[in-house]
């Protein structure tokens, strides 16, 4: 079977080759090519020493970018326009940090380099005519839909923590099973754990819930305990623990009322993350959207003996935001998490409401200063009925989710009666500036508009709003406002 490589791939290779020097691609660019999907990027490894690859470049007319990777044999090459990392065949011993090798030596043997690899799906080479390298088996287990480590599982892990929240990130995004020896390795290496960089910890995190199997890999952070451990920042030239995200852990067979849920706490919470859109904000927010579920504050017991968490919704903001602030979630965000988890039991409870009563909350929105313009509260309500639809499909029962999109469309519907700033009222200065007599007078009319229209006293329509600006003006004048 032929792989068809982007040009500026085939390009490099070529010219190490015609330089005498071996050179494939390695990692997940070909896993993904056998997988048949399109890479994201790609990886290239060579028997050139670095100074032997920036000559190859700088005779080809391609710049290198200088960076930190050049000590551990890894340069960034731009062709095309497009940058490709070129890494040197190397081997690594690693000791006590628990994600960098304690040390690094180049080699010429591809199989030592790829024997240092972490599974065995990323542990196969590709030459330019396609040929296939693959002394692990990796081939075999990506037709078996297998992650398996490359040796001992407790060797890769203890070598390199992070690696085990790649085996789930990989479960994840392709939906393989992790080997059970690698799974049951995870509990004996969590102490490694704390030697990791949130940011790492973070990104296999924002990973993981993009999957279109986001459920298997956060099942198994939970079963193995991963996203129960804590990670490290540096704050000041000092280590500091940060915890992951421990919040999530008391969910786990935690008791639902079963007139409305099938499942327990966890279960319902990872079937909400897979029936969300797959954007991050709204993964977030479905990770964390119960998390209150179940605490003292909120946890009680009905008559007929079902337990309740009346005012979980408030109570799951309130974690959220300590979670945002202390694993670093972007400030542009935070507002945005936090609304959509308080506002989720609104949402269902005002389902069955007349326009009324669904039109006072959205005037209490567009006041609330949340949002910046009709269109961004138009996109804060679509993302509530995506979670909203999401956390019904999760309950198990036959409910239909048919009337939570109904109710959603309701919403945007009213939504375009209700302006958020005066620049959205519908009458033009030009229109206004006879009316008003001159300009300063401009700004308390739209304010005054804005409010009477967000009241649904008066239509934000140019003619009405004229007559209502000659009205407005009359009093002011009458009254002496404007003298």
């Amino acid at each position: 079977m032929g792989y068809q490589l982007p040009t500026y791939v085939a390009r490099m290779l070529r010219q190490l080759e015609e330089a005498g020097y071996q050179a494939v691609i390695v990692g997940g660019a070909v896993r993904d090519l056998l997988l048949g999907r399109p890479p994201s990027d790609y990886d290239i490894a060579t028997n050139a020493r670095p100074e032997e690859i920036e000559a190859v470049a700088q005779t080809a007319g391609w710049k290198v970018i200088s960076g930190l990777g050049r000590n551990f044999g890894v340069l960034m090459v731009v062709i095309q326009g497009k940058v490709l990392e070129v890494a040197v065949f190397r081997g690594e011993r690693y000791g006590a940090d628990s994600h960098r090798p304690e040390k690094v030596w180049y080699t010429d043997k591809l199989g030592e380099d790829l024997a240092r690899r972490d599974f065995t799906m990323n542990a196969i080479a590709m030459t330019r005519e396609g040929q296939v390298i693959d002394p692990f088996g990796g081939r075999q287990d990506l037709d078996r839909q297998l992650i398996r480590t490359v040796g001992k599982a407790n060797d890769r892990f203890q070598e390199d923590a992070l690696r085990m929240f790649r085996a789930c990130r990989f479960a994840a995004q392709l939906g393989f099973t992790v080997e059970q020896t690698a799974v049951t390795a995870i509990p004996n290496q969590l102490e490694r754990v704390a030697g990791l960089s949130l940011e790492r910890i973070k990104e296999e995190l924002d990973k993981t819930l993009l999957g279109d199997y986001c459920r298997q890999g956060l099942e198994i952070m939970a079963d193995s305990r991963l996203l129960f451990t804590c990670c490290r920042i540096k704050d000041h030239g000092r280590y500091q623990a940060v915890d992951i995200l421990p919040e999530l852990e008391h969910l786990v067979g935690l008791p639902q009322n079963s007139h409305y849920h099938c499942y327990d706490g966890w279960q319902h919470t990872l079937r909400t993350v897979e029936n969300t859109p797959p954007e991050l904000l709204l993964r977030w927010a479905a990770l964390l959207h119960d998390i209150g579920k179940g605490m003292p504050e909120v946890r009680g017991i009905h008559d007929n003996g079902q337990p309740s968490d009346h005012g979980h919704d408030q109570l799951s903001a309130v974690m959220a935001q300590t979670i945002a602030e202390r694993l670093q979630i972007p400030l542009k965000w935070r507002s945005w998490l936090l609304w959509l988890i308080s506002h989720h039991m609104k949402f269902h409870y005002l389902r069955d409401s007349g326009d009324d009563a669904v039109l006072r909350w959205l005037r209490a929105e567009a006041r609330s200063g949340q949002f910046r313009s009709q269109d961004g509260l138009a996109k804060g309500f679509s993302q509530l009925e995506a979670l909203c639809i999401a956390d019904i499909k999760a309950t198990g029962r036959p409910y239909v989710a048919a009337a939570e999109a109904a109710f959603g469309q309701r919403i945007q519907n009213l939504i375009f009666r209700m302006p958020v700033r005066t620049s959205e009222i519908a009458c033009s200065a030009t229109g206004l500036l006879p009316v008003l007599g001159c300009t300063k007078h401009m700004g308390a009319f739209l304010r005054w508009a804005l409010q009477s229209v967000q009241d649904g006293s008066l239509a934000n329509e140019e003619p009405e709003l004229l007559r209502a600006a000659e009205k407005w003006i009359v009093r002011k004048e009458q009254s002496g406002i404007l003298s």
